[in-house]
């Protein structure tokens, strides 16, 4: 099969699965912390809840990595278990939407895998323009 033939069948094959699957870059940067990095980075921008984080990865991402709900909220939970964001209840004599904040120690570790992810970002950045340079042209 002509390598033309076999990219037009791949993005055929991916787009296919749809956003948030599976796809090696985007696994990649899910294992190296993508996530937990994103949703921090949003909650020291400004106090946020799950349905708001879901929303928010997705359009950044332009649809292609999406968050369920079994994905965003045991991630909120063990942020919050882990002491880098604060949960307040919208209102707290009733469930409503949960508020999160970032903490210091959330402020702290956001940095570290902010310089973790950086040169991986990179990376795939990288790879992905020289791909681009070659079938594009």
């Amino acid at each position: 099969m002509p390598a033309d033939r076999r990219t037009t069948q791949a993005v055929a094959e991916a787009a296919a699965r749809g956003p948030g699957t599976t796809d090696p870059l985007l696994g990649e940067l899910r294992r190296s912390g993508l996530l937990p990095v994103l949703v921090l980075h949003f909650i020291a921008e400004a106090p946020s809840y799950g349905n708001q984080l879901m929303e928010r990865i997705e359009t950044l991402s332009g649809g292609a990595l999406a968050v369920n709900p079994n994905t965003m909220y045991p991630l909120l939970r063990s942020l919050e278990a882990k002491g880098l964001v604060r949960g307040e209840w919208e209102h707290p004599e009733r469930r409503s939407r949960r508020f999160y904040r970032i903490t210091p120690a959330g402020r702290d570790e956001l940095e570290r895998l902010t310089a973790e992810l950086g040169p991986r970002l990179d990376a795939i950045a990288a790879a992905v323009e020289l791909i681009r340079r070659e079938v594009l042209g």
